[in-house]
């Protein structure tokens, strides 16, 4: 529902999210009033040592805790009534919280007093004196705690809006457009001192300035039409989760329009084991912290020696690896050897990836490995989400591309061809193929890399590993399939990811809460249950039909209370997000697909996932799906785990994985 309305201004918190927390706050404070009173029961001939004052100290204390827990009993009860979209139920709740937040007063001045007493060491019980200290202890920590509870709910724009969802609607529509310009470049202000503060440590350089702006106004505008609280988004999740398990049990599997030839096999069984053999370089791009945490108890012994390796380095070292930590885990992943290595870069700055060069002599191929997101300045280069156009030696119409990952891969390609790494590469080995790799961002890069490095290498492979959704062009997509092979595990979400994939989400959203006639609190514990243990999908009205809502241009009446502007004319393709600014993009090349075989797993089951692999189309990718995997399956290590897997039951006769030329 939309937020709060408190003091004249919104805050970032609903009236149906104080169920839990006043639950915490209850038996915390019922715990405290029996103590308080079994000390005052038990010590109670001991409590004259100050003139009486202990006794009427703690006599006050447990009346106005009575107080509180009334209060706070009242507010859980009422945060109970109503649905998301139904706050009706719920109208009293800013006047109990008004009388809640009066009662901090008086406690924070007792808590005070009590802090006094026991600092002046009066000479009393040392029990009777042990339980007013934790009282005051226990007082100043949930006074404390409720001061930084309304900091993070607290809404820098609360004040500009005080009514949102009622929106501007007694203004024409100049004036509303003005209006409504003003708020988005005010929200904007905000995300970008968001994103300055959490991103303190990334400097301030011209990339750095870019990236600050772009990720601010992709978040300003992701939320710009919506008035929902973080719990709204968390409770419409789990909805979508179980409706999406509900639709998969009623409807059969996607079927290939025709079954996949013998030489589509042998091409399958050839391309995995490639994609094996090369997401090692893909991984090892990520140094001594993915090393370690795939092997946690032997990782540091092994890479040890070579952190203490003093001799100059037979290979180009750029960055931060003085020790040669990630030198040592990257010879540990690949198996190559020192003199393997041509340029190895641990630089890592905005819109400028990490990446090493290295000579491959069992494929016969010179590897360009690129790093994936592992620090701040690589979430910023992710966020600048917007399309720009690249400058490719190809007869491609509307060659456009993610703009942060096009930097990077102009920045790499720069370095590869102006450094003369290619070129110092291939004097080394002239009959070797040039080989492109990467995971997540750095499979992003890798694939605009090819793309930039085609024509004068026509021979090259990419394969991109976990690559974002959100990055080429439709005609692009389609060039790059002849040289670059995708690899997708599972739920990933990053390979769905893109702009209109999460307008779709938070449209989705809004229409499954919408639907939905539960109490949130509800909603949060079946579908915490549901997640770690499974069991049957909550009982809810689904969405509409797929016809039905393709064919809906306007929201529902549930939904407009979940709009901060909307108004008559409201459309459903009226979204900021699609403009030209963010046009549709898609992966790279074509895409091998993981799927986990029978039922998905759960957070708690620990037995061992299967997979099957498949030639999947893009479409198959052009919806966020909901899962406790979707983020886990994009970790390097279980893509690892699953391919190894995948490629020996396909490979059995060989006992294992084999090699296939590039």
């Amino acid at each position: 529902m939309p937020g709060m309305v408190l003091f004249g201004r919104r805050w970032a918190i609903a009236s149906d999210d104080l169920v839990f927390p006043g639950f915490f706050e209850l038996f915390l404070r019922v715990l405290w009033w029996l103590g308080i009173l079994t000390l005052y029961a038990v010590h109670r001939d001991k409590l004259d040592c100050a003139g009486g004052r202990l006794g009427s100290y703690l006599i006050v204390l447990l009346l106005l805790l009575a107080v509180v827990i009334c209060t706070v009993s009242a507010i859980v009860c009422v945060s109970m009534r109503g649905t998301i979209c139904n706050p009706g139920p719920r109208k009293a709740m800013p006047k109990l919280l008004y009388v809640r937040l009066a009662l901090f007063l008086p406690e924070t001045v007792w808590a005070s007093v009590g802090a006094v007493w026991v600092a002046n060491d009066m000479q009393c019980d040392r029990t009777v004196m042990n339980g007013i200290l934790a009282t005051v202890v226990v007082s100043w920590i949930i006074i404390v705690s409720a001061a930084v509870t309304i900091l993070v709910v607290f809404d820098p724009l609360g004040g500009k809006a005080p009514h949102p969802s009622a929106g501007p609607s007694h203004l024409d529509a100049q004036d509303r457009g003005q209006l409504l310009s003003g708020l988005q470049t005010a929200a904007t202000s905000v995300w970008e001192t968001r994103v300055k503060l959490l991103c303190c440590c990334v400097g301030s350089d011209v990339h750095a300035r870019a990236a600050f702006s772009s990720s601010a106004e992709l978040f300003s505008t992701y939320f710009s039409d919506t008035d929902l609280v973080p719990s709204d988004i968390a409770a419409g999740l789990a909805l979508l989760h179980q409706q999406q398990d509900v639709g998969a049990t009623q409807e059969p599997d996607e079927v290939a329009s025709h079954c996949p030839g013998p030489s589509q096999e042998a091409d399958l069984d050839a391309e995995l084991e490639n994609c094996q053999h090369f997401m090692q370089f893909a991984a090892a791009a990520y140094g001594w912290p993915l090393f370690v945490y795939r092997n946690p108890f032997t990782g540091l012994c092994r890479v040890g020696g070579d952190c203490c390796r003093s001799q100059a380095p037979e290979y180009d070292l750029v960055g931060g690896d003085q020790l040669h930590c990630h030198l040592g885990s990257i010879l540990h992943t690949t198996g190559l050897q020192y003199r393997d290595f041509i340029h190895v870069s641990f630089h890592d700055k905005v819109y400028e990836l990490p990446f090493l060069v290295a000579l491959d002599h069992r494929k016969e191929a010179v590897v360009v490995a690129v790093r994936g997101t592992m620090s701040l300045q690589d979430i910023l280069t992710d966020l600048s989400a917007e399309s720009e156009p690249l400058d490719l030696a190809c007869e491609v119409q509307d060659c456009s591309a993610h703009k942060g990952i096009a930097q990077a891969a102009r920045y790499i390609h720069r370095r590869l061809i102006s450094d003369g790494i290619l070129s110092q590469a291939f004097s080394v080995a002239p009959e070797y193929r040039l080989v492109l790799v990467g995971h997540s961002l750095g499979a992003g890069a890798a694939a605009l890399l090819a793309l930039m490095l085609r024509d004068t290498h026509p021979e090259l492979r990419c394969y991109a590993f976990s690559p974002p959704r959100g990055l080429l062009s439709k005609s692009l997509h389609e060039y790059s399939k002849s040289f670059v092979v995708s690899l997708v595990l599972g739920k990933d979400v990053i390979p769905r990811l893109s702009m209109p994939n999460l307008e779709d989400l938070k449209r989705r959203i809004l229409r499954v809460i919408a639907h939905c006639n539960k109490p949130k609190y509800q909603i949060l514990l079946h579908g915490c249950w549901y997640e770690l243990f499974g069991g049957s999908p909550d009982n809810f009205p689904t969405e509409l039909d797929g016809g039905e809502q393709e064919g809906l241009t306007q929201p529902l009446l549930g939904e407009q209370s979940l709009l901060t502007h909307w108004s008559p004319t409201y459309n459903c393709g009226d979204s900021p997000l699609e403009s030209p600014k963010y046009p549709p993009l898609y992966p790279p090349g074509r895409i091998i697909h993981l799927e986990e075989d029978g039922a998905p797993g759960r957070l708690c089951d620990c037995s061992a996932a299967r997979y099957r692999a498949t030639w999947s189309h893009e479409a198959r990718f052009s919806k966020i799906l909901i899962s406790p995997k979707m983020l886990t399956d994009h970790m390097p290590d279980v893509l690892l785990r699953a391919l190894d897997s995948v490629v020996a039951a396909r490979v059995p006769a060989q006992g294992g994985p084999g090699l296939a030329s590039v």
